[in-house]
């Protein structure tokens, strides 16, 4: 059995944690507005690939409100928002880039990079 000061310091969160999903819900909060506003915009009015470009900047972002707030960025959320910001700035400039080809290079370079990087950090 656990005491209740076990418990309830179990139950408390970090600064660190707290800031996160701030962090966190702030970016769903942009997307969810810029979907809205995006939906609302007579179709015209709004460039192919500005979703996209939306996203990416959400994801990246998020990962520079992390990193200036000294906490660990997520590499995923970095690559997907690079991802998305290139595929949308391609579709906005009329590019028609092999995003699949692309694609599989990116991963195959994060799975080589990836523990090449934690070597680094530690």
């Amino acid at each position: 059995m656990t005491t209740q000061d076990e418990q309830s310091t179990n139950n408390k969160e970090t600064k660190e944690q707290i800031i996160g999903k701030r962090i966190d819900a702030i970016g769903w909060a942009l997307f969810f507005i810029m979907i809205g506003g995006i939906g609302l915009a007579p179709k015209e009015s709004v460039p192919e690939g500005a979703w996209l470009i939306g996203v990416g900047l959400i994801m990246l972002g998020g990962n520079a409100a992390r990193y200036l707030n000294g906490l660990k960025v997520v590499g995923f959320t970095i690559v997907l928002g690079l991802i998305a910001l290139g595929i949308g700035l391609s579709v906005m400039l009329g590019l028609d880039l092999p995003v699949f080809p692309i694609l599989l290079i990116l991963v195959g370079l994060s799975i080589i990079l990836g523990p090449l990087l934690k070597d680094i950090q530690s």
